[in-house]
């Protein structure tokens, strides 16, 4: 027991190496060479010979010069690119191509690294893979509920054995949710995208840090679920209300989301030293694939040929992680509904 608690610490502390880790990168739009020529790009509708069609309408997508009646077509409306994100990214693009020709390091532009769009999408390669772990939480739920409904036994009242059975469908929802705008998010980012990908992602963290801690402790009774779901679920309000009403604070979410994936980590990681679960490997397996994923969320450098950032690995890396984590909820219901089935006999 004591080498197992040895264990999860020496993982824990390789979670500590990855914050003190992360690059630092200067503020590119404080660039006076971006700054003149976004400037530029507003008055002029052109950046070179590029020209943008998106300058000859206001921000409400009525034309600037030209008949009243002519908008914008609601297909591009949508996305909300205007002039000004136009300019920005193309002299984003422009200046950065001139820091690579003078052999300068690339930079950050408005807190974020400069990635290329693909037909209009911000991020292209995060949407593609947020999409792929949607389908795989997709089809691990499927699965699961295929195995408690109809392979597994069933009460006389048609409720599963499996006692954590309505947690983990609450989970499938919610995760769900969260990739969906996640990957909303990274096709577009303004501010109500990033609002509703910070609440779900909030909402995710917290839910997932209820399911650990009512898991790993086997807690049954009502009254005590209530009280470790209580001020979690303040917190996780607290925080949604904050970012939505207050200050849009990526910074303070990146902290709040990463402080309760360690807490949840951690509660994992206690239960996968100590318990005698049949399936125990793989949840030893989820645990340290999310100790070296976290380290992925926590690191930041350039995009590699500017499409692929840390970002997007980290959500490569979530992808297997979510088949591991739905094998393991279906061994575990195998498990639980032997145990209860013998004890009920």
């Amino acid at each position: 027991m004591a080498r197992n608690l040895r264990w999860v610490l020496l993982i824990v502390a390789v979670v500590s190496w990855c914050l003190v880790s992360t690059l630092e990168a200067s503020e590119g739009d404080a660039d006076p060479l971006y700054k003149s020529c976004v400037d530029q790009c507003q008055k002029t509708g052109c950046v070179g010979d590029n020209c943008f069609q998106h300058c000859k309408f206001s921000a409400d997508g009525k034309a600037i010069d030209g008949p009243w009646y002519m908008q914008e077509p609601l297909y591009l409306r949508w996305k909300q690119w205007d002039c000004q994100s136009d300019c920005q990214y193309e002299c984003m693009m422009t200046r950065e191509e001139e820091r690579k020709r003078n052999g300068e390091k690339p930079t950050k532009y408005f807190g974020k690294w400069p990635l290329k769009h693909v037909y209009g999408i911000q991020e292209p390669v995060s949407v593609a893979l947020s999409a792929l772990d949607l389908a795989i939480q997709f089809h691990g739920w499927v699965s699961y509920f295929i195995l408690v409904y109809y392979n597994l036994p069933l009460q006389p009242n048609r409720k599963t054995y499996y006692e954590y059975n309505g947690l983990l469908h609450i989970y499938a929802i919610i995760v769900m949710n969260s990739l969906f705008w996640s990957g909303v998010c990274h096709s577009r980012d303004v501010a109500l995208t990033e609002r509703l990908d910070y609440s779900s992602a909030t909402v995710l963290a917290g839910f997932s840090l209820i399911l650990a801690i009512i898991r790993s402790f086997s807690i049954h009774d009502k009254s005590a679920k209530v009280m470790v779901t209580a001020p979690i679920l303040a917190v996780v309000a607290t925080h949604i209300l904050y970012l939505n009403f207050y200050n849009l604070d990526e910074g303070l979410h990146r902290k709040v989301i990463i402080g309760i994936g360690a807490v949840e980590l951690v509660v994992w990681g206690v239960w996968a030293a100590l318990t005698s679960h049949p399936s125990k490997w793989k949840l030893r397996a989820f645990f340290v694939s999310s100790i070296l994923t976290m380290c992925l969320r926590m690191l930041d450098f350039p995009p590699y040929k500017g499409y692929v950032d840390a970002h997007a690995l980290w959500r490569a890396a979530g992808i297997p992680l979510s088949y591991l984590w739905w094998s393991f909820a279906c061994d575990d219901a195998v498990f639980r509904t032997t145990v209860l089935l013998k004890k009920s006999k």
